[in-house]
């Protein structure tokens, strides 16, 4: 079962975490080939066993983000099963855990005593708001920090209601960075020897996706608020209605806002002092757009998508999921890839967007494991 075939692979990482954050980390470096050893509460399992949608009572939720990993059961206020821990970790090279922080120590598995007990040991951390800071003991949710990080108060339409971000951004968001964490910890311990402890915070994470928003705030002092579907600060980049729908045009520079304006055969608009500079075509945003949706009304999303195809414009229709997941080029990629679970029959999933030259993508994944199925094999590994 031990993963392989990855730039990961000899790597073992303890995962006690559960839901999104730290499963995602852990999935991900599942995927980039190590062997990822998932310890849940025993009867119960990760909460997000719980999860829908299901197939033959198994959440496809759940296999979504714990595919490749082995389960055992441990209660860790049980002091046999603290001493199974325990040895896991002695073979170990990464611990994940998205507990509240001060849980860990009083489970008796804190950062001090690990790294005191097993000094290579690395140590991840995935919590709402880290290890240090006035809210550091406070719970969270993907949606509260949505909420609290700023990413709400820019998403949707000006006026409307508090509009959620359509996927767990802040929960994949903290769980790539405590994956990028893990692996920078690994480099490091490679060239010094020294383990660390990496600290993620929810909190952090959405700040720092903010980009553009917080540099906006920085230089004006006023906080942006939604904009719909179009860019803060590149014009045209946006959703302009069609005959039949939307397309996405993101003419990002003054050649492309001339190639864009030849092809909808507005060649003037090249000339136009509204309309010389990106600044002050986005002075002028609101004009622009009338004028670019006074053509493209007059036709379809697939013709226009064609002639700015033709003309090297950025350009896309807006697809639901399942176009984009049937659209050629995630099939080309390998983007959706096939499980073949003894519990759920087969299904899809996502692939890895991670593509390596040195190691292969297969189309194929090894299922999520049912709640201890792995028991028995690991007790007997560890000499149990």
């Amino acid at each position: 079962m031990a993963a392989s075939g990855g730039p990961l692979s000899g790597v073992t990482v303890v995962d006690l975490s559960r839901i999104l954050a730290g499963p995602y980390c852990t999935m991900m470096m599942a995927e980039l080939g190590a062997r990822v050893i998932k310890v849940e509460t025993p009867e119960t399992g990760d909460d997000a066993r719980h999860y829908g949608p299901f197939i033959n009572g198994k959440s496809a939720y759940f296999q979504s983000v714990n595919r490749g990993k082995e389960s055992i059961a441990l209660n860790l206020k049980d002091e046999g099963d603290k001493a199974i821990l325990d040895k896991l970790l002695e073979k170990a090279d990464v611990i994940v855990e998205n507990f509240r922080p001060g849980t860990m120590e009083k489970l008796g598995f804190g950062w001090e005593r690990l790294h005191e007990k097993f000094p290579k040991l690395i140590y991840v951390s995935a919590s709402g708001f880290g290890h240090s800071g006035p809210d550091m003991y406070r719970p969270a949710y993907d949606m509260v920090v949505q909420g609290m990080g700023g990413i709400m108060s820019i998403t949707g339409h000006e006026g409307a209601p508090p509009t959620r971000i359509g996927t767990s951004i802040g929960d994949i968001g903290s769980g790539l960075y405590a994956a990028i964490g893990a692996m920078s910890a690994l480099v490091h311990r490679g060239a010094t020897g020294e383990a660390t402890k990496v600290d993620i915070s929810m909190f952090d994470c959405q700040l720092a996706l903010l980009e553009n928003a917080i540099m906006r705030y920085f230089v004006s002092g006023t906080a942006p608020g939604p904009l719909g579907a179009r860019h803060p600060s590149i014009t045209p980049f946006e959703a302009f209605r069609t005959e039949d729908g939307y397309i996405i045009i993101a003419a990002g520079n003054d050649g492309l806002f001339h190639k864009m304006a030849d092809a909808l055969g507005k060649p003037g608009w090249k000339e136009d002092d509204r309309y010389l500079t990106n600044d002050l075509r986005s002075q002028h945003q609101e004009y622009l757009k009338v004028e670019i949706e006074a053509i493209l009304g007059t036709n379809t999303t697939a013709h226009w998508g064609k002639i700015l195809d033709d003309a090297g414009v950025p350009n896309g229709p807006i697809n639901n999921v399942g176009q984009a997941a049937e659209h050629p080029q995630a099939a080309a990629r390998n983007m959706i890839v096939d499980v073949d679970d003894p519990v759920t029959g087969p299904m899809k999933i996502v692939g890895n967007p991670i593509k390596l030259t040195a190691f292969d993508d297969p189309n194929t994944r090894v299922p999520a494991p049912n709640l201890d199925q792995d028991r028995e094999r690991i007790l007997k590994e560890l000499g149990l």
